[in-house]
């Protein structure tokens, strides 16, 4: 679950500030009447006690439309979240949901080496080697957490079901040492790496582990999460680390996360001292750098484990143990060393060194924060992991053995594979051809077919590398001696690479192009060419790219910043140059008039004089209900949101923080959303669902078939705890080995990322849940992903590298809803940028649905005002800030029906919605709320009645005295 956002907390106290100051007031005031009302000031005693009574009368009547007005405004949302019934899991979901889990697992467990086929283990007892193998990590933190209402099987654990035994005295060193893992959350991050120091070992327990097994296990992991990224640098200033001995640091100046520290690499000296078949498992989501491995040749076995799910170690159990075949492959190029990585000077954090004018103040986590615009460059352009590596070594940049470890798509098995590839036909406009997979070992398994094309390349020309992912399928478990037959086919338009600056479209040049299959991105197996005759411009109506709407055409010209951006003309001449470290810091004239934040923004500035005001408020009758299923441009349609008023669409603009909310008048319920990329997790009830393995695991399975399964199970899961909506699946490119959450995403390559979400999205919609695909787009880092954040890129990248998964999502995988992204394209807030949330999302790709913010935290840059102009519909809030609209003029009322159109939209195609007008209960707070005005009511009208009746009384009694008395004598 998500940790408690102290932004919130904040924003919530500001909200009920002037509620509570109302009952402050009434309260000080009826104490004020109550002492100067006194025997002094009003001697009649029964006008002094009616004044009281009156006045705290007043009083509690006032505090409780106050508090009333307080419960039904600020605190609405997070009221109706907080009591909303708790929907569980049903059994038999949580038992498909394991099996589901474990089977992706099966397949994502990755074989990086295996000399002298050391795997599977022959000895049933081994010696489990790292603290890590007692705290191993099973997703990422922030959103990737998992719930604790499920049995979670950890690493030992699966191990153990696997017929395993693990030696006792070796985990017992690990749990004394330390028991838990140090936090690395979003709002701190102890990057501490636990483990027992070598000299800790005492030479007992290492003799006793000898004779235990001679099979040793060593296990290193490393976690990821949202809010940070990894250390580049475990000495630089703010890295919170603590050595796990006195007497050395565990790293160097300049050493980072993703290498060994100090006392991993002496216990792996002392494990390999004592045994020669060692297993190097690595639980991880980013890729790790393993140039050790050359020094220890006792490390027969390296296996990838990316993180695990709860169910998911069970299956690193079975691969270990050889009743599951490993067939998983690299979503990522493995390097040698790190700091040779084409984006490594290029990443983290970077800031203006002349933007203090454009600095804006907002309530943060710990209170006021202020914060001046940062920037980050993608350099390197198209040229993002292997399609820079493979590249290179063609262009002769590089030797490539230098420089990769493990290439991308790459992974062994226990058993051996032949492939053949058939001819290769190329006619009306798709390349096609099959694919014969032999299983040549002796061991039941499966393989994935790879298809690569280079295409032919003009020196100077339009960018282009020699090596890209075309197609993939993974074929069934082939038995020793079984073949099957894959089909392979792609469109030629993909081969088209985007010219931003002749064509300004995609182009499809004339030439010979190379189409391979291939083990991993470096090594072919088997190749042909065809030849395309004729260049061809996707510039026209009726030839767009890949089914686009419209003509696709340059809309990022702004986004490239001045920046020099890596080419490959003369063979990456300008290599040096372009990949080198930031050396300018000031963000230009030209680039400052045009940024835009709160302080700056002024709706009334973008208001269009010839815009008539909408219709709100008519009685149509037309209910939300009846729209299921209709077209989005159904003239029912304009009928329903006539009715609409301001405050309904400010409603569901503002407050659509983990879910939408209700609309009485059109039949509109409130629906919740939930949180997770490899789960749902419901942040206000604490309800979650089966955490499954991170989205890297899916990628390294290469299987479409399992990521289909896996969205129907979001789907079941979602009808069994009643949920609408998914946030996820998450989609941005593992574009630097770094990135905090690369967990959450899933691979460096577009294609892979887009296969993947596009089935989760497919699958979950036939379920009737809308998938939130996100983060849209360029959100590749953690680094001040919040902080006013510039990203540079170049047109040809945004759109073939970093839109492709969102391109693949909206048009294969019928995407129905959108996160927006934190950072800034250019120097505009991403989710408030025309040209991404509508010329490329609507226009081009045809989405229909919603665009929702990223948690709405204000930021300095943040404002409904802005956002629902230019695309954004929505706002991820659920207390008052700026997420409401203030401006009601006839451009802004017209926007807010755009949005609430594609909102309603959105949740009328939902599942809910399928058999007619949902029925719902009244939020449990409300009929308390009801309870306690009727309370009130019949209190404040007894009391009301009682205190007349004193006061007739002691008038009357007051009069009856006054005759009484004697007659004064004159």
């Amino acid at each position: 679950m998500l940790q408690i956002n102290m932004a919130d907390v904040m924003n919530v106290i500001g909200s009920l500030t002037p509620y509570l100051i109302a009952v402050g007031v009434l309260l000080v005031l009826a104490l004020i009447i109550t002492f100067a009302v006194n025997k002094k000031t009003v001697k009649v005693v029964a006008n002094r006690k009616l004044i009281h009574s009156e006045s705290w009368l007043v009083a509690l009547v006032g505090i409780v439309v106050a508090i009333s007005m307080m419960l039904s405004g600020p605190l609405a949302t997070l009221l109706n979240n907080a009591t909303i019934t708790k929907y569980m899991l049903s059994d038999s979901t949580v038992s498909a949901a394991n099996k589901l889990a474990k089977e992706v697992q099966s397949e994502a467990v990755t074989l990086l080496k295996n000399d002298d086929s050391n795997l599977p283990l022959a000895n049933k007892k081994v010696n489990v080697f790292g603290w890590g193998s007692t705290n191993p990590v099973y997703g990422g933190t922030g959103s990737g957490s998992m719930s604790d209402q499920y049995k979670t099987v950890s690493l030992l654990d699966g191990m153990k079901e696997a017929g395993f035994e693990t030696n006792a005295d070796l985990t017992k060193l690990y749990t004394d040492y330390r028991a838990d893992r140090p936090v690395v959350g979003m709002f701190q991050q102890d990057w501490t790496l636990p483990e027992v120091p070598a000299a800790q070992y005492s030479d007992s327990l290492i003799s006793d582990a000898k004779s235990y097994s001679d099979e040793a296990v060593v296990v290193i992991t490393r976690v990821g999460g949202e809010g940070a990224d990894l250390p580049m640098d475990m000495t630089a200033d703010g890295i919170t680390y603590t050595n796990n001995s006195k007497d050395y640091d565990d790293f160097q100046k300049g050493e980072s996360f993703l290498q060994l520290s100090k006392t991993e690499r002496d216990m792996i000296d002392l494990v390999t001292k004592n045994f020669d078949k060692v297993t190097l498992v690595y639980n991880g989501a980013n890729t790790f750098q393993f140039d050790f491995l050359a020094n220890y040749p006792q490390i027969k076995s390296v296996v990838w484990c990316p993180p695990a799910g709860q169910t998911g170690f069970s299956a690193l159990g079975e691969v270990l143990a050889g009743d599951v075949n490993p067939s998983g492959k690299t979503s990522d190029t493995f390097l040698k060393d790190l700091t040779k990585s084409v984006s490594y000077n290029n990443f983290g954090n970077f800031a203006y060194d002349n933007a203090d004018d454009l600095s804006v103040s907002y309530t943060g986590f710990t209170g006021d924060v202020t914060v001046s615009p940062n920037f980050v460059n993608y350099v390197e352009g198209i040229y993002v992991g292997y399609k820079f590596y493979e590249t290179a070594d063609d262009e002769g940049l590089i030797n490539y053995d230098d420089y990769v470890q493990y290439p991308f798509g790459y992974g062994l098995s226990y058993t051996t594979f032949d492939q053949k590839m058939g001819d290769v036909s190329y006619k009306d406009g798709k390349v096609s051809f099959d694919v014969t997979v032999t299983n040549t070992g002796d061991k039941a398994g499966k393989d994935v077919v790879e298809a690569y094309f280079n295409p032919p390349y003009t020196d100077g020309g339009i960018e282009k590398a020699s090596v890209n992912l075309a197609a993939f399928e993974k074929t069934k478990e082939l038995k020793p001696g079984e073949s099957e037959t894959v089909k392979i086919s792609f469109d030629d338009d993909d081969m088209a690479s985007y010219d931003s600056k002749d064509a300004k479209a995609y182009v499809l040049e004339s030439g010979d192009y190379d189409i391979s299959i291939q083990s991993d991105s470096h090594t072919v197996i088997d190749s042909a060419t065809i030849n395309v005759p004729e260049t061809i411009t996707y510039n026209t109506e009726d030839n767009t790219h890949n089914g686009d709407k419209t003509v696709a055409t340059n809309q990022f010209d702004d986004a490239a910043g001045d920046v020099t951006y890596l080419s490959r003309a003369d063979h990456f001449a300008n290599f040096a140059e372009a990949t080198a470290a930031p050396t300018n810091f000031s963000m230009s004239d030209e680039q400052k008039a045009s940024f835009v934040n709160n302080d700056n923004y002024n709706p009334a500035d973008h208001n269009d004089s010839s815009d008539e005001m909408p219709t709100t408020g008519a009685k149509n009758g037309v209910r939300l209900a009846d729209l299921h299923g209709k077209d989005y441009d159904d003239p029912q349609w304009d009928k329903l949101l006539d009715e609409l008023t301001f405050d309904d669409m400010d409603n569901l603009i503002a407050n659509a923080g983990y879910g939408s909310q209700a609309v009485t008048s059109v039949g509109k319920i409130q629906v919740t959303d939930a949180d997770g990329p490899a789960s749902l997790n419901n942040n206000f009830t604490g309800v979650g669902s089966i955490g499954f393995p991170a989205s890297t695991a899916f990628a390294c399975t290469w299987n479409k078939d399992l990521a289909k399964q896996f969205g129907e199970m979001i789907g079941q899961m979602a009808h069994d705890m009643h949920v609408a909506g998914w946030y996820a699946p998450a989609m941005n490119i593992h574009r630097n080995a770094f990135s905090g959450r690369t967990f959450e995403y899933f691979s460096e390559d577009g294609l892979l990322s887009g296969v993947m979400a596009s089935q989760q999205i497919a699958g979950a919609r036939e379920k009737g849940v809308y998938s939130f695909m996100k983060h849209f787009a360029l959100n590749d880092q953690e680094t001040n992903r919040n902080n006013m954040l510039a990203t540079w890129a170049n047109e040809q990248s945004i759109r073939e590298i970093y839109l492709k998964p969102f391109e693949m999502s909206v048009k294969e995988g019928g995407a129905q809803a959108v996160m927006s992204a934190f950072n800034y394209i250019g120097t505009t807030y991403a989710g408030a940028y025309a040209p991404l949330q509508q010329n490329v999302l609507r226009d081009e790709w045809g989405f229909r649905g919603f665009v929702l913010t990223d948690y709405f935290g204000g930021y300095g840059y943040q404002n409904a005002d802005q956002l629902i102009r230019n695309g954004n519909d929505a706002m991820l809030a659920t207390t008052k800030i700026t997420n409401h609209v203030t401006d009601k003029s006839a451009t802004s009322v017209k926007a807010m029906r755009t949005a609430a159109h594609n909102i309603l939209y959105t949740v009328a195609n939902g599942w809910q919605y399928a058999n007619g007008e949902p029925e719902v209960d009244t939020p449990a707070w409300k009929t308390a709320m009801y309870v306690v005005w009727g309370v009130t009511a019949v209190l404040v009208i007894g009391l009301e009645a009682l205190t007349i009746m004193k006061y007739l009384k002691r008038r009357k009694a007051a009069s009856v005295t006054v005759e009484a008395a004697p007659a004064t004598e004159a």
